[in-house]
């Protein structure tokens, strides 16, 4: 898996051009949480639950049946405020919810990602792994192992979402812009 820190790297990056919402605050703490909430899967392990399996570490919470549902029900109960802002909440959630597994999809261990399931219990990975896997643990996180995906995420995840964010940052600061030019 990718850290913590790269999957909410992207999910800041991809929520930068919502920084004119009244409610965006809101928005980026629940996409933060939904690009890092697939991993809490790791408790099935305590249950006895295998890898391998649907409810297993990057099964059924890293598909796109997942990210679909829980984006559907955050927008539902937190943006509900009109169609607009619910659609444009469901679509950021889910595409941090979903990045989540693209992501993990990227990185250079584990056992593959189960995008399609319950439909199909396959396990994907990309052509292209580059993102170090993270360590399960906090504690071997802060070690040497830890001190290397970080630099990979850094080149990887972080370099990118800073620059998608500045693009979106600037787009949408620009589209106000021109809005209130042409109001005048």
């Amino acid at each position: 898996m990718a850290s913590a820190f790269g999957h909410a790297a992207v999910a800041m990056g991809m929520g930068a051009g919502l920084y004119q919402r009244k409610d965006k605050y809101k928005l980026w703490f629940w996409g933060i949480f939904s690009s890092i909430m697939p991993d809490f899967d790791v408790i099935a392990f305590r249950f006895g639950i295998a890898y391998e399996s649907m409810l297993g570490h990057r099964g059924f919470t890293h598909s796109i049946l997942f990210a679909i549902i829980w984006s559907v029900l955050l927008a539902s109960v937190f943006f509900r405020k009109n169609i607009k802002s619910f659609r444009t909440a469901w679509f950021y959630l889910f595409l941090c919810t979903v990045s989540h597994g693209l992501l993990d999809a990227m990185t250079t261990g584990g056992m593959g990602v189960g995008f399609l399931i319950p439909f199909d219990e396959s396990r994907y990975f990309f052509p292209w792994r580059k993102i170090r896997v993270s360590p399960m643990s906090i504690s071997r996180f802060f070690s040497s192992w830890g001190i290397r995906v970080l630099k990979s995420e850094f080149i990887y995840l972080f370099i990118p979402s800073i620059l998608l964010g500045t693009i979106l940052f600037l787009r949408t600061t620009f589209r106000s812009d021109q809005k209130s030019t042409s109001v005048e």
